[in-house]
């Protein structure tokens, strides 16, 4: 049996993986769990799941929990902020993190739960754009793995599985396209944020979304990529595939291109990641191929959806630049799910972050955070904030 932690538990992906460990319980044993502000969902995890420790990143969420425990005579250690992320992270006990929190606040409990020798199954895209180079040398030097998470890192992980590297000629990321495929600038205009968080195909949280919308997130996967899989950038294509059946391929130098699909459905990459290298019965639905109509492929239009070129960039000069794209993202974002921005901004800001800031300093998870804070800081400065 797996033991193992859930950074952001009642999350997209965290409540997703609550389900597969839901249907397999004799695989896998929840010990720790982290959320930040929503502590009656934590409740309800507590009641079902009884781990022996929880982590909470809002003042108030934690107290509720704390009174929670004492007063339901719970035996269960109940932390705080970051450092309680830390310690449920490199718990002794444990043998995966499933790192499933948004933002840069994943970075240093993954980094903490490497260094103790845990496998990571990883769906914090801001720990590898950001920190990528420091993570890949720790689970190097401390012999661990990192088993992707996301459904498209998920599936070239698997199309490489029996294959050399060496032979590997490019891959290749779908993106669905988000709600705005095929739109123009001039289309973009004035699109409303509730237009924006309506993905075709998939059930995420908020900033997830606005990503997808901006393909903000398939530049960040992008990088990820990169040092996933070692990948050079002008090896890695992303290709629209609207039907988001093929979640990604690897073509290899003999022309040869392998596949993995699959359904729309986050808990089978999850289900891959916490039982790996077993496979499990799906607890999801199954491709029925006869009820297929048509899968096709456009290339990205990175005019219109500038995050996309910019990533590519950030990730091409290296060092802090990927920080600094992340984190005017994350403001970007921010201002934008509270219509303080107009939806085109979100690229024009990640823009001017990079031209203003950067640094030749040595990366370290001290030079990135403060970069994350100065730039954060002068885009919520720019708009009063």
């Amino acid at each position: 049996m797996k033991r193992l932690t859930i950074l952001g538990a009642t999350g997209s992906v965290g409540t997703q993986a609550l389900d597969v460990i839901r249907k397999t319980r004799e695989e896998l044993s929840l010990v720790g769990i982290s959320a930040h502000s929503n502590w009656e969902s934590t409740i309800q995890i507590i009641e079902e799941f009884n781990p022996k420790y929880v982590a909470m990143t809002e003042k108030n969420a934690f107290e509720k929990i704390m009174n929670y425990c004492k007063e339901n005579n719970k035996k269960i250690e109940v932390l705080w902020d970051i450092e309680g992320l830390n310690i449920i992270s490199s718990l002794p006990e444990i043998d995966i993190v499933l790192t499933s929190v948004v933002g840069m606040i994943g970075l240093q409990p993954t980094l903490n739960a490497i260094k103790a020798g845990k496998d990571i199954a990883l769906a914090n895209k801001e720990t590898l754009v950001v920190g990528g180079q420091i993570i890949i040398n720790e689970v190097k030097k401390n012999n661990v793995k990192i088993l992707p998470v996301d459904s498209e890192h998920s599936a070239i992980f698997q199309c490489l599985e029996g294959n050399s590297k060496e032979e590997v000629d490019k891959i290749i990321l779908t993106a669905s396209g988000g709600p705005f495929r095929g739109k123009k600038i001039d289309d973009l205009e004035n699109v409303t944020l509730e237009q924006a968080l309506k993905h075709p195909r998939w059930n995420m949280g908020k900033k997830i979304s606005i990503d997808s919308a901006t393909l903000m997130n398939k530049g960040l996967e992008v990088i990820e990529a990169h040092y996933l899989f070692g990948i050079d950038y002008k090896d890695i294509q992303v290709v629209i595939h609207p039907q988001s059946i093929i979640h990604s391929m690897v073509q290899y130098e003999d022309g040869s291109v392998i596949s993995q699909m699959g359904t729309t459905d986050m808990r089978l990459p999850i289900q891959y990641a916490l039982n790996y290298p077993k496979r499990r019965k799906a607890v999801g639905e199954k491709l029925d191929f006869y009820n297929l109509e048509k899968l096709t492929f456009e290339k990205p239009d990175l005019n219109t959806f500038k995050p996309l070129k910019l990533a590519y960039t950030a990730g091409e000069k290296g060092g802090i630049m990927p920080t600094i794209l992340n984190a005017a993202n994350e403001a970007a974002v921010d201002l934008f799910l509270n219509k303080k921005i107009k939806f085109l901004e979100i690229g024009n800001i990640l823009e001017e972050a990079m031209n203003k800031f950067y640094s030749c300093e040595a990366l370290s998870i001290e030079s990135i955070i403060e970069m994350d804070k100065r730039v954060k800081n002068y885009v919520f400065d720019s708009f009063k904030l």
